[in-house]
C-alpha cells in the first residue's frame, strides 16, 4: 500500500511538472505573420504578456526617436514609444491554451479580446470581438 501512495504522489507531481512547462513553453521571443516585429512573450505572476522588442519600421525618419503609438483609440496613449509596447496581456493557462488575455494592434490602435495556442512550432494568436468565432488569427513563428 506504502509502494502505492508513493507512485501515485510521484504520478500527481510528473503530471504537475508537465502541465507547467507546457504553460510556460509560449514564452521566448516570436516573429509576427508580417515578419515586421518581433514579441517577447514573458510570464509575470500568473499571466502572460507580449511586449515589441524589435520592428521593421520603429523610428522616425531621423533613424533615432522611436515612432509613437499615434493610431491608439485612446488619445493619452498616443504619446508612448513602440518600442518596449506590451501587445499581448494577461493570459493564463487553461487547458493547453492561453486565454482571457488581450491584443493590442498598434497598426489600427484597437484592442481584441484574445486566445493563443502552440500548434507545432508555431503560435496562433486569435484576436477576436464578442466571440471567438468572430475574429482573426494570425500565425508566429518562434525566434528565441
Amino acid at each position: 500500500m506504502k509502494k502505492l501512495i508513493v507512485f501515485a504522489a510521484f504520478l500527481v507531481g510528473s503530471f504537475t511538472g508537465a502541465l507547467a512547462q507546457d504553460a510556460d513553453a509560449v514564452k521566448g521571443v516570436w516573429m509576427n505573420d508580417d515578419k515586421d516585429a518581433k514579441v517577447e512573450i514573458y510570464k509575470s505572476g500568473n499571466s502572460y504578456f507580449g511586449k515589441i522588442i524589435w520592428g521593421k519600421d520603429m523610428y522616425e525618419p531621423d533613424g533615432k526617436t522611436p515612432k509613437k503609438d499615434s493610431k491608439n483609440t485612446n488619445a493619452e496613449m498616443r504619446n508612448r514609444s513602440m518600442i518596449n509596447m506590451v501587445i499581448l496581456s494577461d493570459f493564463t493557462f487553461n487547458n493547453g491554451e492561453w486565454t482571457g488575455g488581450e491584443l493590442y494592434n498598434p497598426k489600427n490602435g484597437k484592442t481584441y479580446k484574445s486566445k493563443m495556442k502552440l500548434t507545432g512550432e508555431n503560435l496562433e494568436i486569435r484576436g477576436y470581438v464578442g466571440s471567438p468565432m468572430f475574429g482573426k488569427t494570425t500565425t508566429w513563428t518562434k525566434v528565441s
